[in-house]
């Protein structure tokens, strides 16, 4: 019984320190939360734009954070503590999301975490969410294209969420396209191929462009968030979202 008691008693004292390390929410509350700096003004415009565009037309959340510091916890219980300190997503169906970031200083590796309130689990597996850090936001952050790297995985969560992409069909997807890559690459020899055994007209000169269409979870295009970023935010606030440690990291 004793040893029961000093266990929760350590896990309520870790907490209380956790969540000590964790920024208070800003007020008023907004989805884009630049600790770190890494965004120009118009850049964190852009960004709570279309997240609060996400929030108005699905009501799930999408908070992107950049601190410089994790305060020695670990990615993952840092974003998902948060998430629930600041509430973030819908009292009722837990779709909250919340994308930290810490940016790569020094000798100091840099540190990304998604964390899926319980609402989009089944929608956002750990196995995507996985997937998504490797393939289109980590490309991005080595090359310090922070901006881009969060628009496109933003963008790609919120198609995901609201059902536009099926993760389920992702892996069918992934051999369908080394299928596809191996038939261009076989045309392309063919045609130059053919080509090559015809006289060359200096007259006639042309190129020829091809594209192999790959999905954008391969491009890692951030082409949804742009255009004009005036007008100010109408962000009404989180709504009580829960998180129980869903989601996926990475480092670089």
């Amino acid at each position: 019984m004793n040893k029961r008691f000093y266990i929760v008693f350590l896990f309520a004292v870790l907490s209380v320190n956790i969540f000590a390390q964790i920024p208070d929410q800003p007020k008023p509350a907004r989805l884009v939360n630049d600790f770190a700096g890494l965004f120009t003004p118009q850049q964190q415009a852009q960004l709570e734009q279309f997240l609060v565009m996400v929030d108005d037309s699905t009501s799930n959340q999408i908070a992107v954070v950049t601190v410089n510091d994790l305060g020695g916890y670990d990615k993952a219980q840092f974003a998902t503590e948060l998430g629930q300190k600041w509430k973030v997503g819908n009292e009722k169906f837990d779709n909250g999301i919340v994308f930290l970031i810490k940016p790569k200083k020094g000798n100091q590796s840099g540190e990304v975490f998604i964390a899926v309130g319980y609402g989009l689990e089944s929608a956002i597996p750990d196995a995507t969410t996985k997937r998504i850090i490797e393939q289109i936001t980590i490309p991005y952050f080595k090359q310090n294209d922070y901006f881009n790297g969060t628009a496109a995985t933003v963008d790609y969560l919120y198609k995901i969420a609201k059902g536009e992409i099926n993760v389920s069909k992702e892996k069918e997807r992934g051999n369908l396209l080394g299928y596809i890559i191996l038939g261009i690459v076989l045309f392309v020899i063919i045609l130059l191929s053919s080509r090559s055994n015809n006289k060359p007209n200096k007259n006639n000169r042309h190129t020829t462009y091809g594209s192999a269409g790959l999905p954008w979870l391969f491009m890692g295009s951030g082409r949804g968030i742009g255009g004009s970023s005036s007008g100010g935010s109408s962000f009404g606030g989180f709504g009580g979202g829960s998180f129980g440690g869903g989601g996926a990291g990475g480092s670089w």
